[in-house]
């Protein structure tokens, strides 16, 4: 049987004031690609489908386009569950349709999938809270699937027992997965566990989580589930959330955050974005085989002393998203900013790195204008420290900070 393990797609996510619609439309058809040449059997999605709890029209018309164009009409199961940018009921509400189309929505870890048999062979053999069991065309023997999408703190409790420690909700998490790997999982079959929790080798440090992603609020503070609680009859953990592709463990089996399909920001910068191919057989070790996707931008961090050579460099890289560090002994002039702008389309940021900071800024001082408004006195802070305005994200976290102190 061969799965293939994607996650994070964030679509309908931005790049500051960069749409990336049109990259995640390419990016998910060569997804599509992966799976008809590679004859996969199944495609598991493992979270953060949408960038928001409401994401826009076009983001859920691009999400059904390409799932049921995974999904081959029915002949191949795709198994999308919920992440923490993802509204489980909004994720569950299609269900109906999607099921016709062999496209199966998990938003909670109680979920209990529908049975279905569809003309094409696919069909649900067994289902309860958080497990499926799939009959998959073409292959004599089922697939068993654990899914646990993510859930906050509350959920959790709600779903595994009102427990009041961090420690015993991780022993009734635990219980769970053994409870259905013992009933469900045996060697006659393929058992994979997908997740949208943040997993650990025990032992480990708890991994880094993406820049300026919404950090995995599960179990208080502590949020890392150590891979000793994976059951031993699993043979593949698919795991969403971390953006760069990783191995978390190999013991008792491959633990794998597939990684999101595009970089999203620039903790992402030069790095390169993949799905994995996994070839499983009953009572086998997993072989995976690592695709490597090739649409989308690159997000690229540069730093430059002279004007000259980044107006170079940006002329021999236009296809690339792009934030600027500029080393200079003053501030970047105006003239100098739209040069730089006017040279290239996708320049994201430009941050200036001032020699000496603390004389410039001393000869710089001037008096403060209290007429003007909070706004525009952050502003005037900003520039004098920053060497640049604010942009639009900054300003509305200002807005907000302001507001909320105002309520208090």
């Amino acid at each position: 049987m061969k799965i293939l393990h994607t996650s994070d797609w964030h679509l309908g996510k931005r790049l500051e004031s960069f749409s990336r619609m049109e990259e995640q439309e390419a990016v998910l058809k060569e997804i599509c690609d992966i799976a008809d040449k590679e004859k996969v059997h199944a495609v598991i999605i493992s979270g953060d489908l949408f960038d928001t709890f409401n994401p826009s029209t076009d983001a859920v018309e691009l999400f059904y386009k390409y799932t049921k164009r995974l999904a081959n009409n029915g002949k191949r199961a795709v198994i999308a569950i919920a992440g923490n940018h993802d509204s489980p009921e909004r994720i569950e509400a299609p269900d109906p349709l999607a099921r016709e189309c062999g496209i199966i929505f998990s938003g909670f870890p109680h979920t209990i999938i529908t049975p279905f048999n569809l003309e094409a062979g696919l069909k649900v053999l067994r289902s309860e809270k958080g497990f499926i069991e799939l009959q998959i065309p073409d292959i004599s023997y089922p697939l068993r699937l654990i899914h646990t999408p993510y859930a906050n703190e509350l959920r959790m409790k709600t779903y595994l027992g009102n427990e009041e420690t961090e420690e015993e909700l991780r022993t009734l998490l635990n219980k769970h997965w053994d409870e259905l790997a013992e009933k469900y999982c045996t060697q006659t079959g393929v058992n994979i566990l997908a997740s949208h929790l943040l997993f650990v080798r025990t032992g480990d440090e708890i991994p880094e989580e993406p820049e300026e992603e919404k950090p995995i609020l599960f179990i208080g503070g502590a949020q890392a589930i150590p891979t000793q609680n994976i059951p031993g009859n699993i043979q593949y953990v698919a795991l969403g959330h971390l953006h760069r592709k990783r191995t978390i463990d190999i013991v008792p089996c491959p633990v794998i955050y597939s990684g999101s399909p595009l970089s999203y920001s620039f903790g992402e910068a030069d790095q390169n974005k993949f799905v994995n191919i996994v070839e499983i057989t009953p009572g086998e070790k997993a072989l995976i085989s690592a695709m490597q996707l090739e649409s989308g931008k690159k997000l690229i961090r540069k730093r430059f002393e002279i004007i000259d050579e980044v107006v170079e460099w940006l002329a021999q890289n236009p296809d690339v998203y792009i934030e600027l560090t500029i080393v200079s002994d003053t501030y970047l002039t105006a003239t100098d900013r739209k040069r730089l702008l006017d040279a290239h389309n996708g320049i994201v940021a430009i941050i200036p790195e001032i020699r000496n900071l603390a004389q410039t800024t001393c000869q710089a001082t001037a008096p403060v204008d209290l007429t003007k408004s909070m706004e525009e006195l952050f502003i005037d802070f900003f520039k004098a420290k920053k060497g640049q305005e604010p942009n639009e994200r900054i300003i509305n976290l200002f807005k907000e900070a302001i507001s909320e102190e105002g309520e208090l």
